[in-house]
């Protein structure tokens, strides 16, 4: 009789340790709410990416350095959140807590090849060192990226990641081109 009396003390305590469990898991919401990316103000120290002065012999070879649109891919790796970011050379863009500043936006001319497409671009992130430490921006990256070697350089941030999509340029001629192949396709 001893022995039944230890052995039933011992079931109902494996028992409800199997039920514990299965009732954390229904109170639990099936459906966790849509992550949203928030824009914010840019601080002022991150508002103006200085450009060198551009020289004067490339000025009448392509779309001016002001009028090129780049277009930026953002993905927040917590909550998959991603984003394109339209950006003119000297603009910064403040998303959540990453800053891009884009600096210069290029590609090669058609008639070059390997056709390229980049830009210098800098992240900031604003983040703590440690636990203890304060908030502040701290530079993640700075440099040139290519659309078609995005591993050429590579955002190392375990939050972030940002690539170049595209720089929308033109260069003298191409627009006679194109209007030209359609008119040979009618």
């Amino acid at each position: 009789m001893v022995a039944r009396r230890v052995m039933a003390p011992r079931a109902v305590v494996f028992g409800a340790a199997l039920l514990v469990p299965v009732l954390v898991l229904a109170a639990c919401d099936s459906a966790p709410p849509a992550p949203q990316a928030e824009q914010t103000e840019v601080p002022e120290e991150f508002q103006t990416a200085e450009r060198p002065p551009q020289p004067e012999t490339t000025a009448g070879i392509g779309t001016p350095m002001d009028e090129r649109l780049a277009t930026i891919g953002l993905v927040n790796k917590r909550n998959n959140i991603s984003r394109d970011i339209e950006m003119y050379p000297g603009e910064s863009r403040r998303i959540d807590d990453v800053i891009i500043r884009l600096s210069a936006c290029e590609r090669t001319a058609p008639w070059e090849d390997p056709q390229q497409t980049g830009a210098f671009v800098q992240v900031f992130v604003n983040e703590r060192s440690d636990n203890d430490a304060e908030l502040r921006w701290n530079p993640v990256f700075s440099g040139w990226m290519f659309k078609e070697s995005p591993s050429l350089n590579v955002v190392e941030h375990p939050i972030y990641d940002v690539w170049l999509k595209d720089c929308a340029m033109s260069f003298p001629g191409e627009e006679e081109a194109v209007s030209e192949g359609e008119d040979e396709d009618s």
